[in-house]
Formats: structure tokens, sequence, C-alpha cells
């Protein structure tokens, strides 16, 4: 999933799906976040889907070549929020969901086409659906890691006894050195690896499911 990856093809590809990809994540954290009560990502601009609002220059760069990089983060303001450690689990999970939807309507989107092309869709056109599911469906899995600042910090801290959620989220001022740390190590592959395998399954049983949703529509 990680390194140096230098082909301009996909570079070129994979440009509008990570800025599809990313705006929407951020978006759907935002808009989480104003339906629990804060306003700050809508003041701040971030429930929308301009990707201006919501790429940072360097993570953005560093995700088309290396694969990993990140976005601005949404901010909230937790003293809005009536049930803190509740909502922001909920807000956190809404950014893997977001790429999780993206997946599922990339193939929406992409079968429609293949009947209409009689199976012969453009080579441009499939490379583009299939990065933009392979790509989300990766990016909602890396983010449910449990470690600061990731999404899946948040979501498991709203399982962590009050007593011991403030020292967790206490690991998020080292979170970024401990992830890179442990990409550069390889011990993040090891972790995912046999769950990015197994996106192909979950590609070929979603595609059975949306044939399955065009057969009966039609």
């Amino acid at each position: 999933m990680f390194g140096f990856h230098f082909d301009p093809l996909l570079i070129a590809i994979n440009i509008p799906v990570f800025l599809i990809s990313l705006s929407f994540h951020e978006l759907l954290h935002g808009y989480t976040a104003y339906k629990f009560g804060d306003s700050t990502a809508k003041y701040d601009g971030r429930l929308s889907l301009n990707p201006f609002r919501h790429i940072d220059p360097i993570g953005f760069i560093l995700m088309i070549v290396w694969q990993f990089g990140w976005a601005k983060p949404v901010m909230v303001n937790i003293r809005n929020l009536k049930n803190p450690k509740k909502d922001m689990a909920l807000i956190a999970l809404f950014g893997p969901v977001a790429n999780i939807i993206l997946a599922f309507a990339s193939l929406l989107i992409y079968h429609p086409l293949a009947y209409l092309f009689k199976g012969n869709v453009p080579d441009l056109l499939s490379l583009f659906f299939s990065q933009l599911f392979f790509i989300n469906l990766s990016l909602a899995l890396f983010n449910l890691i449990p470690l600061p600042p990731l999404d899946g910090s948040k979501i498991m801290s709203s399982f962590i006894p009050l007593k011991y959620y403030f020292r967790y989220m206490e690991i998020e001022r080292y979170g970024f050195i401990i992830l890179i740390i442990l990409i550069l190590t390889g011990v993040v592959g090891k972790i995912l690896g046999p769950l990015m395998f197994g996106k192909y399954g979950v590609y070929a049983g979603m595609s059975f499911l949306v044939d399955k949703i065009y057969f009966f529509l039609n």
C-alpha cells in the first residue's frame, strides 16, 4: 500500500480520485459534527466538496507519490457536543463511512457504463472507477486503525473508561511520529495486509450485489 510509485498514468488518475475521496471524507466529518451541534466546520467553510477547502498541499503530494498523506483535519469543539465521547466517535466513524459510500458508488456508476459500452468500457474510465473503489476501501481500513490521530482512535476511545480516556488521547501528540515509524518498519502493512487482500473479495461481492440490483431494476 505504501511506497514511492511513479507511473504517470496512474498518478494522473489518482489525482482526481484522491481529491474526491479526501474531500468527501472531511465533508462528512464536518457535517456529522454540525448535526451534533458544533458549527466550527461550517464557519471554517468545511461543509463543502471544494477540494481546496480540505487539501493540505504537502499531505496531498505525499498521498499521490507515496500512497500515504493527509488532508486538513476538521476542527471540532467538543464543548458544543451533548455527549462528547459518543459524538466524537460517530464524527470520526463517518470519515471511513464516507469512503465506503464512495467505493460502493463507484460500482453503482461503473456497472451501467459497462452495459452502455457492452463490456468495452474505455481503459481510462475502467482505471478511474477501479482506483476510486480500491483507494476508498483502503482509506477506510487505514483510518480505522485505533492509533491517534486516525479516526479509529476516536472510535476506540468511546469504549475506554473515562479515567483512561485522556491518557489514551494524549498519545495523539506523538501519534503521527509513531504512525510513520510503524509504516516504515512494515508493521502497518502486516496488520492491513490480510484486510487489503480481502478487498478483492469485497469488490467481487459488491459487484455481484450491484449486478443483482440492476437486474431487478431492469
